[in-house]
């Protein structure tokens, strides 16, 4: 059998098997491992660092366990210890978090990056770019023949994994907006269905379809706006008759304004404006924006109230509001917003600078990865495009709005069953997190149980389209539960990748207490009557400054050679001399 010959640029060509399969990959002896090998001798001749940065790190411990399992805890060693504050236990702990992701969609391309990144010869040189570091995860293709057969017609255009992924979630999350009459019990609260969304890809990547997405709810929007039309009419007509008993008779009441009837909010407006447009739409629409500056400008014209309004939405809590022209003051009960959204990452910190609002949390992120592949621009031919496709779609769907705007409200709900292994499957996400993102990340995983919740109710509903029964209850069928739940497999990831590129904040610098600022102005070698000096000059009486010493002698932070003798082996000057010593 004829010996492999590893080459790095192999990992950049072949498509990412992470994406269909999360076990780890096998790795032949004396191809990869001697690859990585002869770059790590590399690193330790050059004693660098090659990953400053958390993040960075953390991956690279996937990409071993990705490739090598437990006999890659050698490898990530030999890479960390270059960092100055390195930790033999501190590394074990992580690469064994690593080990128990199983799968985080990070493979070796990752380690050679950095490594080239650094100056190493990887011996090849390929351009690599942000987007090529790591490969995420699409949805299994064992899902697909399980959605709704209405989902099924909407993705069967897609010409690759992610783009029929976005279209899923563009139309789930379209569709969210327009089930009034649908809800649930979840936590002890009825919610509905309404979820937040961000598509994150570089330009061209190729999330440009989901404007057909828009197009399956556009005969809602047109709808209403022909019932604002008819009221603005009337209203008219009251006018008149208003303007013409003006001055005659003393009881007539100017009428009203009629509402602003739409689906799609534009998100190109002010905080009032987009809360009046909700009051006027009995607190529910549509935010549809292709490009993610259009929200993050709003937001940075009026950032406290506009977040504040999207966080309150998602839970349905009152958003109060003033009035400014009429001098009013407005309460929105019970929201129901939801929002699409697409743009660059960069576009993402634009609108979620940080996760700590609670804002991040509230969205389902997908990031795509880039196909370095020409896509055939005229698979889909016909007279008019997909334009009249996704129009009958969306005519389709009407149907079953109206149907249900004309009926009783409809529960969803969970099987006992269903509910046991709901709980059971996100506290072993919730266990996963927490070791590779921290606390932080706990109200993104959290708030994913919701969106689970809401996305297996709105592939419920659908199901009307094909069986054509109308409960007072729908209880979810065990495909639907098991469909989202492998979908949350993969968001999370998602959600992960967009959490950790997020900007840090830079810790507010903590201020020293007294005795912290007492044990930095000992000198390197001093005696009892120089730490009293020392002590007065910093207003601190003699007995505070005694047992300050004895506990620092106790934590080993200054050592007593001998009587009335101390040394400091943190003061500056110790420190100037062992430099000296080593120069």
């Amino acid at each position: 059998m004829e010996k492999k010959i590893f080459n790095p640029l192999d990992w950049l060509e072949q498509p990412n098997q992470q994406q269909i399969n999360t076990e780890p990959q096998k790795v032949e002896a004396n191809t990869d491992a001697a690859e990585v090998e002869k770059i790590i001798q590399q690193i330790e001749a050059k004693q660098i660092d090659i990953a400053t940065a958390y993040s960075d790190w953390r991956d690279i411990g996937f990409a071993f366990a990705d490739a090598f399992g437990e006999s890659g805890r050698d490898y990530f060693h030999r890479i960390s210890k270059f960092y100055a504050d390195y930790s033999a236990t501190e590394c074990d702990t992580q690469y064994t978090n690593c080990l128990k992701a199983n799968g985080h969609g990070v493979t070796l391309k990752t380690f050679f990056f950095h490594a080239k990144q650094a100056g190493v010869n990887i011996a090849v040189t390929p351009q690599y770019t942000e987007q090529e570091k790591v490969q995420l995860p699409t949805f299994p293709e064992s899902i697909y023949p399980q959605l709704p057969e209405f989902l099924q017609k909407v993705v069967k255009i897609a010409s690759f994994n992610e783009e029929r992924d976005i279209l899923l979630l563009g139309t789930i999350v379209s569709l969210s907006a327009c089930f009034q009459k649908l809800y649930g019990i979840y936590d002890g609260k009825k919610v509905f269905s309404n979820l937040y969304i961000f598509i994150t890809a570089q330009a061209s990547a190729g999330k440009g379809r989901l404007v057909h997405c828009k197009q399956l709810v556009k005969p809602i929007h047109k709808h209403l706006r022909e019932q604002a039309k008819l009221m603005k009419q009337q209203h008219e007509l009251e006018m008149m008759e208003y303007n013409e008993k003006k001055g005659k008779d003393a009881s007539a009441e100017k009428p009203n304004k009629p509402p602003e009837k739409m689906l799609f909010i534009p998100a190109n407006n002010s905080t009032t404006g987009v809360f009046q447009l909700l009051f006027d739409n009995e607190g529910r629409g549509l935010m549809f924006e292709t490009e993610g500056d259009t929200l993050a400008q709003a937001f940075k014209t009026d950032y406290g109230n506009y977040s504040d309004g999207f966080r309150k939405a998602f839970h349905h809590e009152t958003i109060s509001y003033y009035r400014r022209t009429d001098r009013e003051y407005v309460d929105i009960e019970s929201p129901c917003l939801s929002g699409m959204f697409t743009g660059t990452p960069k576009q993402v910190s634009a609108l979620i600078p940080n996760a700590e609002n609670g804002l991040f949390s509230r969205f389902i992120f997908y990031f795509m990865n880039i196909q370095p592949v020409w896509k055939n621009v005229f698979a889909n031919s016909s007279d008019n495009g997909l334009d009249d496709y996704f129009d009958q779609l969306g005519n389709d769907f009407f149907g079953l709005y109206q149907t249900l705007m004309a009926n009783p409200e409809i529960q969803f709900c969970l099987t006992t069953e269903q509910q046991e292994q709901f709980n059971t499957f996100f506290e072993q996400i919730q266990n996963t997190y927490l070791s590779l993102q921290g606390l932080d990340y706990m109200a993104t995983i959290r708030r994913l149980g919701l969106i689970a919740f809401r996305i297996a109710m709105i592939l419920s509903a659908l199901r009307i389209m094909e069986h054509g029964d109308l409960p007072e209850r729908i209880i979810c069928e065990e495909r639907d539960f098991q469909t989202t739940l492998e979908m949350v497999r993969v968001l999370v990831k998602h959600a992960s990748k967009v959490f950790s590129e997020l900007p840090q904040d830079a810790p507010m610098p903590k201020r020293k207490n007294q005795k912290e600022r007492y044990l930095d102005a000992l000198p390197a070698s001093f005696n009892r009557q120089e730490y009293l000096r020392i002590a007065a000059s910093m207003s601190i009486p003699d007995k505070t400054a005694e047992g300050y010493i004895t506990d620092f002698c106790k934590r080993g932070l200054i050592h007593r050679e001998k009587q009335d003798h101390y040394l400091n082996p943190n003061a500056k000057e110790t420190q100037d001399l062992r430099e000296i010593k080593k120069g």
